[in-house]
């Protein structure tokens, strides 16, 4: 046991300097009316969570943050899904495929909303190809459908990596003692793989909201966070107020608020698998 607990003291020591105390420090930040430096900081409570409550700019980024959230996480996933079933029966060319799809999890952020930029904009290449003059990035309904794309897009191969992993996990047996009993393509997907695949989805799950919450570059380089604040999210709005009108207690307070949806979001999350189990 005390091997066990000197061999994570480091690990623990680690979160503790570069999470735990940065976390402290913005909770305090946000109990104060902030400054780039300590002198003349001046304690006001919990004044900048009750503006966050009473501004309507707020809710609006908070409305478009979990808009945002769920129309990524969850056609994000299901597309995952239904590209790691199709790769993970013998198919010619199945090795360059899954590279292919994991690409963009690996190029920059920065430079994939370029990319994206100059594809999406009124002569690009979208445009041409449908024959439509449509400014994607100036209308709040496209905007934000294009934000989701674009996420969904870079988050796509990471989970197929994990879907396939989790799919390699079970037992051929299993489908082999389904096939014996009759059971079809959908009968085998509803009792084999879905239960096998229930540790796998809920890890994917948590690490797909939790980079769709945290999506920054994406709003920096394509859109703003316009047209008219509708694809402002709760990353770039914390920025804005921070680093752009230098409110650093009311940036920290926003924080600190999407930490908590973050933490109880997961945890909630964690409960509520755990209890259907």
């Amino acid at each position: 046991m005390g091997v066990a607990i000197g061999m994570l003291l480091p690990a623990f020591g680690g979160l503790a300097v570069f999470v735990g105390l940065p976390v402290l420090y913005l909770l305090y930040l946000s109990l104060t009316d902030g400054h780039l430096t300590m002198a003349g900081v001046r304690w006001v409570g919990w004044a900048h969570y009750g503006r966050l409550l009473t501004n309507p700019d707020f809710w609006q980024v908070a409305t478009n943050t979990a808009v945002f959230t769920v129309f990524t996480v969850g056609p994000g996933l299901a597309l995952a899904l239904a590209l790691a079933i199709a790769l993970d029966r013998p198919l010619r060319g199945r090795g360059l495929l899954r590279s292919l799809y994991f690409l963009p999890s690996v190029v920059s952020v920065v430079a994939a909303g370029l990319g994206w930029r100059w594809l999406v904009q009124p002569d690009g290449i979208i445009n041409r190809g449908l024959g439509w003059q449509v400014a994607w990035l100036g209308q709040p309904g496209t905007a934000m459908a294009v934000l989701v794309v674009v996420s969904v897009w870079q988050q796509l191969g990471f989970n197929l990596v994990v879907f396939l992993a989790g799919l390699q996990a079970i037992p051929a047996s299993r489908y082999e003692a389904a096939s014996l009993d009759g059971a079809g393509p959908w009968q085998q997907f509803r009792w084999v793989t879905w239960p096998g695949l229930r540790p796998t989805t809920a890890f994917a799950t948590v690490s797909t909201v939790i980079f769709t919450l945290r999506s920054f570059e994406q709003v920096y380089v394509l859109t703003g966070g316009g047209p008219l604040n509708s694809t402002n999210l709760l990353v770039y709005y914390t920025y804005e107020q921070a680093f752009g009108l230098f409110d650093f207690g009311y940036g920290a307070a926003a924080a600190m608020v999407l930490l908590a949806i973050a933490v109880g979001g997961t945890l909630g999350w964690r409960r509520w698998w755990q209890g259907a189990d």
